[in-house]
C-alpha cells in the first residue's frame, strides 16, 4: 500500500492500483497521480506480477477528473518541459505488463485518460463517461493522445467539442471499452478477463506488447520487416520451447517467463 488516496495491493499474480479519494469522487491530484506511478512501477519490478488492475473504491465514481478545488490537482510548474499527468500516461503506454480498468463509476475528464492507457477495459453498465472540459474553458488535450488512437475521429471530435456525457453502451460500441455487464456481475468479469490474460506466456505478452507499441507508427514495409525478425527472437525464448511441448505432449504449460 502507498499513500491513502491510492492503495497498492497484490492478489495472486496480479497487482492491483485502487483510486481512494471517494469522498472527492477519486479526482486527481499529484498525490493520486504518483501513486498511480508509483504502482506500476511496483508491479514491473516483480517478476511473478502477470497483470495490473486499475480501479478506483466505491461505487459513485472511477475517477471525476482532475480535482479543481483551490490546491487540488489542477497546478502546474510551468519551468517543467513535462507533466506529471503526462509522464504517468507515458509510462503506462509503455508497460510491459497487461493492464485492465475495471470502471465502477461516473468515468470523466482526465479520468478518461486513466481509461484508456489501459490495454483492456470492463465497465459496468450504468456508468456515464465524458470529456467535459469545455465547460469550464478547458479542453481535454492530453487525453486526445490516447483517444485518437482507441475512437473514430468524429466521434473524438463529438464527445471533445461539446462536452457533453455518453453512457457504457456508447463507450463499448465506439471501442473505448471491451465488455459492459450489470453491476452485480463487474467483479466476475474482470476476473474472467484477468484469467484469460494472467495464463497465457508472459513472454510472448510482454515482448508482444512492446512489439505492438514500436510498429504503431511504421509504415506496412518497416512493420513487416520489424515483425518478421521478432517472431524469430522469440521462438528461441524459454516460454516458446515449454509452448511447443506442451502442444505435442497435451499438457498444460508451465511459463517460465523467460
Amino acid at each position: 500500500m502507498t499513500s491513502e488516496v491510492v492503495l497498492h495491493e497484490k492478489r495472486g499474480d496480479v497487482f492491483w492500483i485502487t483510486l481512494n479519494r471517494e469522498d472527492k469522487r477519486n479526482a486527481l491530484n499529484r498525490d493520486v497521480v504518483a501513486g498511480i506511478t508509483e504502482g506500476y512501477r511496483k508491479a514491473h519490478a516483480d517478476e511473478s506480477v502477470r497483470a495490473i488492475v486499475l480501479t478506483a473504491a466505491g461505487d459513485k465514481a472511477f475517477c471525476a477528473g482532475g480535482d479543481l478545488q483551490p490546491g487540488g490537482g489542477f497546478v502546474f510548474d510551468f519551468a517543467s518541459p513535462s507533466v506529471p499527468y503526462a509522464d504517468m500516461l507515458r509510462l503506462a503506454k509503455s508497460s510491459t505488463l497487461p493492464s485492465v480498468a475495471r470502471i465502477n463509476g461516473a468515468c470523466m475528464a482526465g479520468g478518461m485518460g486513466l481509461l484508456a492507457m489501459t490495454d483492456l477495459a470492463v465497465a459496468a453498465d450504468d456508468v456515464v463517461f465524458g470529456l467535459p472540459e469545455v465547460k469550464i474553458g478547458l479542453f481535454p488535450m492530453q487525453v486526445m493522445s490516447l483517444l485518437q488512437e482507441l475512437v473514430p475521429p468524429r466521434v473524438v471530435q463529438e464527445w471533445c467539442l461539446t462536452g457533453e456525457p455518453f453512457d457504457a453502451q456508447a463507450a463499448l460500441a465506439h471501442g473505448l471499452l471491451n465488455h459492459v455487464v450489470p453491476r452485480a456481475e463487474l467483479d466476475a468479469k474482470t476476473q474472467w478477463l484477468l484469467d484469460r490474460i494472467t495464463g497465457k506466456s508472459p513472454t510472448a505478452i510482454r515482448r508482444g506488447k512492446y512489439a505492438m507499441r514500436a510498429i504503431a507508427s511504421m509504415s506496412f514495409e518497416e512493420s513487416i520487416a520489424y515483425t518478421e525478425s521478432q517472431i524469430a527472437l522469440m521462438a528461441m525464448t524459454e516460454d516458446a520451447k515449454e509452448g511447443f511441448a506442451s502442444f505435442n505432449e497435451r499438457r498444460k504449460p508451465v511459463w517460465t517467463g523467460r
